[in-house]
């Protein structure tokens, strides 16, 4: 007899998700129109906000379904993660959980101690799962309040 850990895991891959890993040159015409449709249409981020010169230098990871670009979310050199964005459709489902693995990964990878980021309020439960905590008080970055998270990735 299966257990119900077998029968029924905790996490699943989202079906028919690829990541890419990918640098800006290469990202640049999948991750617009996401960060374009989540951050500046939906939350209402002032575009000057949005495009940044870290975006150049940053290792970004798209998520591919069926062939389209869904999701984006990025690594700086400095050890943050940021810019995570799901098209609307395809949110719920765990692929921004998948680019977090991801990048973690790709984090300790190139040796990093600690990574960080700036966690919308409403998703700071969905950091804290993957082992990110809290630093300091919430504050507002482009009128949305935001909470710094660190994780550690020393041993």
């Amino acid at each position: 007899m299966l257990d119900a850990m077998t029968t029924h895991p905790k996490h699943t891959t989202p079906a028919n998700i690829e990541l890419k890993q990918l640098n800006w040159l290469d990202a640049h015409a999948l991750a617009k129109p996401i960060r374009t449709s989540v951050f500046i249409q939906e939350q209402h981020v002032p575009e000057s906000e949005e495009w940044d010169d870290e975006d150049e230098t940053s290792i970004h990871i798209i998520a591919m379904k069926n062939g389209e670009a869904v999701a984006t979310a990025r690594l700086t050199q400095k050890g943050k993660i940021g810019r995570m964005a799901v098209l609307k459709t395809h949110r719920k489902h765990g692929i921004g959980s998948m680019m977090l693995v991801e990048l973690i990964n790709i984090a300790k990878q190139l040796g990093y101690q600690v990574i960080t980021l700036w966690s919308q309020i409403h998703a700071q439960g969905f950091y804290t799962k993957h082992g990110f905590t809290a630093q300091g008080d919430d504050f507002l970055d482009a009128g949305i309040p935001h909470i710094k998270m660190r994780l550690s990735l020393q041993r």
